[in-house]
């Protein structure tokens, strides 16, 4: 298996082999005996099976700054550049910065960088790579408002610059004053200053580039701004650049450098960097399993901990909700796309966190109460209109059921009820509702456009399309969200009304195909193929993947699901058909389609998130080792540790949060219903340490790659002859032990 550390290297020359053995030899040392953080490698998934690959992201968990190498994936041997900050997963960065060792031109900005693999170290709390042609060691290390770039350059370089560019097209500005210091601003997303505060460690020459020419000028305003600081050749031959953003104003990113910094320096932060991982990956304790299942699933650990990221700088932060700086002495978090991470992220977060969990839904409320609308995709721009659904309403009843406080839940409630009554279904859109949305309050689905038929309803999104099957489905699990969250809170009228709303998925089943098919305006079916009909992944009808896909997702009322199949049996051996099901043409045609569905299984996609619960059906079906089987099966052929190793687009957590479930053994198939379905661990024994000072413990004996089939149960020394357990037997610090066997016991569980 591939490590993450580098192996023996190649020397480019002779002179260089031992300098460069010394420097393999004190990297090596740097990362045995970490426990835990020996087995995160964030060069897992790197190359995405057919979109979005994974990002080797350096960060605090849940903090503001996050850096990686500008490339197209791990395997594009060029960086165009290092961002000072990733302002929002997969939406943009701010301050590239690049080192420079050879006389400037006003090409040198658009110069890429080669680099060697093997010469790359990527932890979560330390980067750094080797640029070949350059001759320059480029190390980074990340606080939480603030960065330490350090640039080696060869010994006595004639020439020594750090070049300083922009990401975005708006207005910005660099200031170079006392020869070491830099200040500036990037506009991000039309009108967002990003403010950047940093310093040398040496005095140099500014300039920028005016006209296609370098010129020595300290400060410069505009758009497409390219700047730079030489030095001369007798500055330390280690060019260390510290520095701060700030969303708020110039003076909050001076004072969020001096809070984090004060004298400490590179070392410091990396240290403190990495203290603060071994915590959170030590939060869970493994026994067995092997060196590749640890890999993926601490890796995984790692990734559920970039988002959402906390933005409140030192009692104030900027929202983009209402364009407006807010006093707070508690964080304010940004960054989730909620239809990834109800799934599992925000679950294991309730485990893991719970505190963390309240913050990030007080931040919601503060979000809403600032905008007038309960966010979906809170970025730090404001609400952003992606995917469909409002799966935030279930997010919030999931918390709640599972006793996490600390928000105002009747400002969430209004909130959530809002969006349900008065907000547009439409996908990819925000604001208010439609005819279409009309129409579904009245009639219970949302209608499809004929095959051919031309579009009347200006809202809808060109290339989104209605989306009819997925918005219904989806449509029917918020609602059943909202009434149960009114239960909750004694609205006895808005729990009558929307459990009715919550079988609106009763509405789009057809019997004879035994699929949700779309209707029309007039409640007639439309004939369609629903393995291939829809056009590009299947938007008219269904979202990314196709009706196979969207025949499970009744998460909210499985019985109600195995009804309409005509029983339990019929649903199980809907199930097997599942994974069994040709595609019926090539997989190059299929994806051409469907590009999202991918880590296929017969007509099942284990690369995108509506089939994350699929898997565990079974135990709903009187087969729960079939659920063994196939969650075993689809975490071994899918989650291997290397760049590969993440099937579809990983979205920041939500897939991770799949994989951390899964390999302890235990699933949250419902959100919004506080019980865990049990799977099969990889691990013989897993221990979590959970901040009420109690450990979850399970226990899996004779577990193995072979061994994955549960013999017997017992929770608390009791016999547990049922697949499931309540989170609040979870939090107790309860133990649940399996014995595990080569064979499958299929009377377990039933």
């Amino acid at each position: 298996m591939p490590s993450p550390f580098p192996r023996l290297l190649k020397p480019l020359f002779l002179s260089t082999v031992i300098s460069i053995s010394s420097f393999c030899t004190a990297v090596y040392a740097q990362t045995k005996d970490e426990g835990n953080l020996q087995y995160i490698d964030p060069h897992i998934g790197n190359v995405g099976a057919l979109l979005e690959p994974t990002r080797p992201t350096a960060h605090l968990p849940n903090q503001m700054i996050r850096m990686l190498p500008v490339r197209s994936d791990y395997i594009d041997d060029q960086i165009s550049s290092f961002p000072l900050n990733v302002v929002s997963h997969r939406l943009g960065e701010v301050f590239s910065v690049k080192p420079d060792n050879k006389q400037l031109t006003a090409a040198s900005w658009d110069e890429r960088m080669a680099y060697d693999h093997d010469l790359e170290v990527t932890r979560p709390w330390y980067y750094s790579t080797y640029l070949i042609d350059k001759d320059i060691t480029v190390e980074f290390t990340p606080g939480k408002k603030v960065g330490d770039y350090k640039f080696s350059f060869p010994a006595k370089s004639a020439s020594k610059s750090i070049l300083f560019g922009l990401y975005n097209d708006g207005v910005a500005n660099f200031t170079f004053t006392s020869g070491n210091e830099l200040t500036g601003f990037e506009t991000y997303h039309d009108d967002i200053k990003v403010y950047v505060y940093g310093r040398f460690n040496a005095k140099g020459t500014p300039g920028i580039v005016k006209d296609k020419a370098l010129v020595q000028q300290a400060s410069v305003d505009g758009k497409d701004l390219k700047s730079y600081i030489t030095f001369a050749a007798d500055a330390p031959d280690v060019i260390e650049f510290k520095y701060a953003i700030s969303y708020v104003s110039p003076q909050q990113a001076k004072q969020n450098f001096n809070d984090e910094f004060g004298s400490a320096g590179f070392e410091i932060l990396k240290t403190a960097g990495k203290a603060t991982w071994a915590k959170v990956v030590g939060q869970i304790e493994t026994e067995g399993g092997t060196e590749a299942q640890r890999r993926s699933f601490y890796t995984a650990l790692y990734r559920c901990n970039e988002r959402m990221v906390d933005i409140n700088e030192g009692g104030h932060y900027y929202s983009g909700y209402d364009k407006k700086i807010h006093d707070s002495n508690r964080p304010f978090y940004v960054d989730d796309w909620v239809w990834d991470t109800y799934l599992a992220l925000h679950p294991l977060r309730t485990i893991l966190n719970p505190k963390l969990e309240s913050d990030m839904l007080n931040s919601y409320v503060n979000e809403y109460e600032q905008s007038g609308w309960m966010p979906t995709f809170p970025v730090l721009f404001g609400d952003n209109p992606c995917m469909n659904g409002f799966h935030s309403t279930v997010m919030f009843l999931d918390d709640y059921r599972k006793g996490i406080r600390g928000f105002d839940i009747n400002k969430a409630y209004e909130g959530v009820l809002k969006n349900a009554n008065e907000a547009t279904m439409l996908p990819w859109e925000n604001g208010p509702k439609c005819e279409l949305d009309d129409f579904y309050h009245e009639k219970g689905y949302f209608p499809a456009l004929k095959k051919g038929e031309k579009e009347t309803v200006s809202l809808v999104h060109g290339f989104e399309k209605r989306q009819a099957v997925a918005v219904t489905l989806g449509g029917a699990y918020d609602d059943w969200a909202v009434g149960q969250l009114a239960g909750e809170l004694k609205k006895t009228n808005d729990e009558q009304t929307f459990a009715k709303r919550a079988l609106n998925y009763k509405n789009l089943w057809n019997n004879d195909k035994q699929m949700f098919i779309p209707k029309d305006k007039d409640g007639n079916w439309i004939d369609i193929d629903p393995k291939f009909d829809g056009g590009l992944g299947g938007r008219e009808f269904y979202d990314e993947n196709n009706g196979w896909t969207y025949l499970w997702q009744v998460q909210h009322d499985i019985p109600g699901l195995a009804g309409l199949m005509g029983g339990q049996d019929k649903f199980q051996a809907r199930l097997d058909q599942l994974f069994r099901e040709s595609l019926d043409r090539s997989k190059y045609q299929f994806w051409a389609k469907f590009p999202d569905a991918t880590g296929l299984v017969g007509q099942f996609s284990m690369g995108n998130e509506p089939s994350f619960h699929i898997p565990y059906l079974y135990n709903f079906a009187g087969a729960p080792w079939k659920t063994q089987k196939r969650v075993r099966f689809l975490l071994d052929v899918w989650y291997k540790d290397n760049i590969f190793g993440i099937p579809g687009d990983e979205d920041g957590g939500g897939m991770s949060a799949f994989v951390v479930f899964s390999s302890m053994g235990f699933y949250p198939i419902t959100p919004g219903k506080p019980v865990y379905t049990i799977g099969s661990p990889v691990f013989s024994k897993v221990t979590i340490n959970l901040q009420n000072g109690k450990q979850f413990k399970l226990v899996a004996n004779n577990c193995s790659v072979v061994n994955k089939y549960i013999q017997s149960a017992k929770f608390n020394g009791q016999v547990l002859n049922k697949p499931l357990f309540t989170h609040e037997q979870l939090m107790a610090g309860g133990t649940l032990e399996l014995d595990m066997g080569p064979k499958p016991n299929k009377s377990w569980g039933i």
